[in-house]
């Protein structure tokens, strides 16, 4: 794994050791990034089960201001250290180790542009998440959920499905804000 673009093109990016991490792969992520656009410059990105952080830290090599990276697993915090570390993208960075759900409950941060879910295949309860973070999604905010293929993602009141790419048995579903003003 490396950055793909921006300030930290091209710098390698360990994935953690530990069975519950399934990194995303190159193809994957540059098509994520290429869908998502000029959405990322100067977007506040909050990286859900973020893993080795190759998702946030890509965001940020593309001109995301802030990233919040939020993970349970102690070795995959490590990984995503170093990684900050090595991309020197620690500054605009955060990094909470805790339970999704908690964090979520918790509303610590926000609002944000862009958040990204990478929830283990095994764990296959979405909404519970996606809810959590309707009121933390900036106004016309994005959501973006990596999945496998034949997990429904469902979209609670406030986010609508806009798009879905597949890749195997990884699917990436695009979730905007649909929140109506009163």
């Amino acid at each position: 794994m490396r950055v793909i673009a921006g300030t930290a093109r091209g710098v390698p990016i360990s994935a953690p050791h530990d069975r519950g991490t399934r990194p995303i792969t190159d193809r994957v992520k540059e098509t994520l990034f290429a869908i998502l656009g000029e959405r990322v410059i100067d977007a506040r990105v909050l990286d859900l089960y973020a893993g080795s952080g190759a998702i946030g830290i890509e965001a940020l090599s593309r001109g995301a201001i802030a990233a919040t990276f939020v993970e349970q697993s102690q070795t995959a915090v490590a990984t995503l250290r170093a990684n900050l570390d090595r991309t020197r993208l620690t500054a605009p960075a955060s990094v909470r180790q805790q339970d999704v759900l908690r964090f979520l409950a918790a509303a610590i941060g926000g609002p944000w542009d862009l958040v990204t879910l990478d929830p283990p295949y095994g764990e296959r309860a979405i909404l519970a998440p996606l809810e959590g973070v309707v009121p933390l999604l900036a106004p016309g905010g994005m959501v973006v959920v990596k999945h496998f293929w034949r997990t429904a993602v469902t979209a609670p009141q406030g986010l609508a499905a806009v798009r879905e790419r597949r890749f195997g048995e990884t699917t990436l579903t695009f979730l905007a804000d649909d929140r109506r003003s009163p």
